[in-house]
Parts: structure tokens; C-alpha cells; sequence
């Protein structure tokens, strides 16, 4: 063979390579026009059934020189590539999406700007226990400078005889304690219907990682024109924790702030982990800004300030955590809460660690 047919038969092979690249963009956009057609069916976008017919439908015409199982693996390699097509085309969908809305979202409470580049704290007791309990801790609060309080009136308890909270009751003492002390209140919610009458209590409504997949009373949070702070499900992945705030923004409320807790491994050595990557990726697929719970995700009071400093220096708009006047006599998660004196050595290490890594 000469080295013209050589030359030949290359320029034959580029000129198949262009074609096979034009129908494998022409497939392309037959797939995403399929997605669209899956979206507004709510069918699955992998189907099992539909990928063996197209398998064994490449087995019958093969008549060579590939072997069918080769042309099998070649093509379900381009099946693949047609569902992460589809799912990308759903990301860029999404309303929390960094690709539908590059800019970051602010969320404003209280004079604070959640999201503007700047650390931000939330704290506060675990459960409102008695007015006298919340005061205490809001005037430390006040000392440090801080105008956010986290306090649980609604409890969702894994045991159903621990206790559960002071209901609309416990509402009213942090409604009365924050407007003493100049605090916005952030407080979770349990049920939709209870979504409106909150409304006359807290700036800042939690949804709590129970709930995170609770979708009648995502849409109830996404229907207020009210800050709603949904934090990750216990086991649920960071896709799924998306499409939770997806459930809020979708109802017309963009006031979300993302809450990275930690989830349950198999891991003993703290309460749960720490999943501080998530708070980057949080960061990069969603405009949203993002929290991160020491208290529920370590469960350890020696770790809250390493946990805290992890979370500033990985980028988190904010930290989040639990203290108590006397953690030893607290009604509920008792081993987790700073007490006032731990509280203020917190506040003054993760102010100096802001100060020397500004």
C-alpha cells in the first residue's frame, strides 16, 4: 500500500469521525428534547427496559467487524452520557442553581447580611425552657454584638416521651426576650398549618432535618415572604438537600439559607459527621447561602470551635450553636450546650480567628 492510499484512507476515517460527531450531537439533542418530555410526565429519566431494547436492537443489525459485546459497551457509554446530559440540563433548570442566578443570594435579618462575604453567628438555647433561661442567654448575646437567637419551641424528639418542647408558648418568650434585647428570632416549625401563626413570632423559620423532606410544609414555607432555614436531612444527600430548597423557592420565596448539620454515618466518635465539603459544593451549585451547625454535628462542646473555625475558613456564611445559662440541668441536649462563660471564650477565639485569616 502505497502512502497516498494511506493518506486516503485517513481522510476517509476523519470524515467518518465528523459524521459520527454529528449524529452523536443529533442524538444529543433528541435526549435532552426526551428529558423534557420525562420532566413534565414525572417519569424516571433511567429506564431499564427502554435501554435493553436499544441494546439488543444494536445486537441484530451488527453485522461486523466489531463484536456485538464491544458495540454494546460503546454504546451504553453514549446511554450514560445521554442521562448526565438530561441531569444537566435539570441543574441549570433549578431556581436555587448558581447557573440559573450566578450572583449570590443575600438573605437580610435583622441589620445581617447573610451571604455578603462576611461571618455571621446564630445562637441560643436548644429549647426555650422558661423566660428567665432565654433572658440570661440573650444578654450574652448582646455583649458579643450578635442580633440572631436560635431557640426550639417545637421539639421533633426521636424518643416521644423526651421533652417536646414549649409549643406557642415558648414562641412568645422568644418573641418578647428578642424584642427586649434587639434579637431576631430563628425557630423551627413542624407542622404547615402552623406556618402562618409563626409568622407573629420569628424572623427566621427553621425547618428542621426531620423535616427537610416534609414537601406539604416546604411548600407552606416557600408561600410566606419570610426567611426559611432548611437544614440537611439526616441521611440525605447533597442532591436531595437542592431539591428541598427547590420545594421553598419554587413557591416564590427566595429568602433560603442553607444549613449543613452533619449526617449520620457509621462514624460513634461524634454525634454525627460533619460533612464540611458540602459547604463549598452548597457554594458552587447554588446561589444560597450556607450555615453550619456545630452543636448537632459534632454533639461535643470540645469540638464546637475547631468545627466553627473549619466552617469560616471553608467558606460558611455563618456558624451556628447552642448555649445554655446551665447545660448540666438542660431539658434536652445537655452534653452539646456552651454555658455563658464557654460561650464568650467561643465568641472571642472565632472573632480574633476572623480578624488574623481577613
Amino acid at each position: 500500500m502505497s502512502s497516498k492510499d494511506l493518506e486516503t484512507l485517513r481522510q476517509q476515517i476523519d470524515e467518518t469521525n465528523l459524521k459520527i460527531l454529528e449524529l452523536l450531537n443529533e442524538r444529543g439533542r433528541l435526549v435532552q428534547e426526551v428529558g423534557k418530555c420525562k420532566e413534565v410526565q414525572g417519569v424516571k429519566r433511567f429506564d431499564p427496559i427502554r435501554e435493553r431494547t436499544m441494546l439488543d436492537l444494536i445486537a441484530e443489525h451488527n453485522d461486523g467487524p466489531f463484536e456485538t459485546s464491544t458495540l454494546q459497551h460503546i454504546f451504553k457509554q453514549i446511554f450514560q452520557a445521554g442521562l448526565e446530559l438530561q441531569e444537566d440540563d435539570n441543574r441549570k433548570a433549578l431556581l436555587v442553581s448558581r447557573k440559573k442566578k450566578p450572583e449570590d443570594t443575600i438573605v437580610e435579618v435583622n441589620g445581617e447580611r447573610i451571604g455578603d462575604g462576611n461571618p455571621h453567628f446564630i445562637m441560643g438555647p436548644c429549647a426555650v425552657e422558661s423566660y428567665e433561661q432565654v433572658r440570661l442567654v440573650a444578654e450574652a448575646m448582646q455583649k458579643q454584638g450578635l442580633k440572631m437567637m436560635r431557640g426550639g419551641a417545637f421539639k421533633p424528639r426521636t424518643s416521644p416521651y423526651d421533652f417536646q418542647g414549649l409549643g406557642v408558648e415558648g414562641l412568645k418568650i422568644l418573641r418578647q426576650v428578642g424584642d427586649e434585647y434587639g434579637l431576631a428570632i430563628v425557630s423551627e416549625i413542624l407542622n404547615p398549618n402552623d406556618i402562618e401563626m409563626a409568622l407573629d413570632y420569628v424572623d427566621v423559620i427553621q425547618i428542621g432535618a426531620r423535616n427537610m423532606q416534609n414537601f406539604d410544609l416546604l411548600r407552606a414555607a416557600g408561600s410566606v415572604n419570610k426567611p426559611i432555614l432548611l437544614k440537611r436531612g439526616l441521611a440525605a444527600t447533597i442532591e436531595e438537600f437542592i431539591y428541598a430548597a427547590e420545594y421553598i423557592i419554587a413557591q416564590g420565596n427566595g429568602q433560603i439559607i442553607l444549613c449543613e448539620r452533619g449526617i449520620r454515618t457509621y462514624e460513634r466518635a461524634t454525634r454525627n459527621t460533619l460533612d464540611i465539603s458540602a459547604v463549598p459544593i452548597l457554594k458552587k451549585e447554588t446561589h444560597l447561602p450556607v450555615v453550619v451547625d456545630v452543636t448537632h454535628s459534632t454533639g461535643r462542646k470540645d469540638l464546637l470551635l475547631p468545627a466553627a473555625k473549619a466552617a469560616m475558613a471553608i467558606g460558611a456564611d455563618a456558624v451556628m450553636a447552642e448555649v445554655h445559662p446551665d447545660p448540666a440541668v438542660a431539658l434536652s441536649d445537655a452534653a452539646q450546650q456552651l454555658n455563658i462563660p464557654q460561650f464568650h471564650d467561643f465568641m472571642n477565639e472565632l472573632k480574633s480567628f476572623r480578624i488574623v485569616n481577613a
